[in-house]
């Protein structure tokens, strides 16, 4: 964890990502926050282990397994700094579950320095409905219609408020994202850019509207997950004054199908 934020602060942006991706399909086993959602986050179809319970970890994990086997879902183990029991890694590594897909968690302490310049002429920032930017963001991403579907309910059924925009140019869809609101953290969330229009500071103009809404509405800190190999997104939200709070990753038996 960076020393240079107040721990407090990222055990709490912690838990507002953890309600930001609940799913409905989700239950606790001995302490652990199972998630078995069928879409693409993975966030929404994992391990959470938030706290230490009582049963040995494998009997545990054996539980786990079932659960997700019942749903027709590798099982995936997400590792964080708030891990419980915290040999957790150390141990699912022992048993032969491989590491994958280093994140970052990236936090903004202050939002006053945030200004959103003007939009430029042929460019429009519309707020749209959960589900709708589902299917807009899926269609991005060319994520298969289950996934859409299953990320869309997700919204819908969040434990928290999602605000959700597009960024058009000439009617023409070139950036989305949302943010997820909790008392003063605000989340960003779903941040992509049309393949046909990256390189242009849309992700960038997007997320300074996005921050200033958020501030508008009683925002104070920011956060946001990107995948740690993605130098692109990481230098736009560095350029944001984003810096890592702290790190996570997975864990699986069968990367392939994870």
């Amino acid at each position: 964890m960076n020393t240079l934020f107040d721990p407090t602060l990222l055990s709490r942006i912690e838990d507002a990502g953890l309600n930001a991706s609940a799913p409905p399909q989700q239950r606790l086993v001995d302490g652990w926050l199972v998630r078995f959602s069928p879409g693409k986050a993975k966030r929404a179809r994992c391990v959470n282990a938030v706290a230490t319970g009582r049963l040995p970890v494998p009997q545990k994990l054996a539980l786990c397994e079932r659960v997700f086997a019942e749903a027709d879902l590798p099982m995936i183990v997400r590792i964080t700094p708030f891990t419980q029991p915290i040999e957790l890694d150390a141990t699912l590594d022992e048993m032969g579950l491989r590491r994958f897909d280093d994140t970052r968690v990236m936090v903004l302490n202050e939002l006053q320095g945030v200004v959103a310049p003007p939009l430029p002429e042929g460019l429009s920032l519309q707020r749209i409905a959960l589900e709708p930017f589902a299917q807009a963001i899926g269609a991005l991403r060319a994520s298969p219609l289950a996934q859409r579907q299953a990320h869309g309910q997700r919204l819908v059924n969040a434990a928290v408020t999602f605000s959700a925009f597009v960024l058009r140019r000439e009617g023409e869809v070139v950036a989305c994202g949302q943010f997820a609101l909790e008392a003063e953290l605000v989340g960003l969330y779903d941040v992509f850019t049309a393949a046909s229009a990256r390189g242009q500071g849309f992700a960038s103009l997007l997320c300074r509207h996005l921050l200033v809404q958020a501030r508008s509405q009683g925002a104070g800190h920011a956060y946001l997950q990107v995948d740690a190999d993605n130098r692109a997104a990481r230098a736009v939200y560095q350029r944001l004054s984003f810096v890592d709070g702290y790190a996570y990753h997975y864990r699986t038996r069968n990367l392939s199908a994870a």
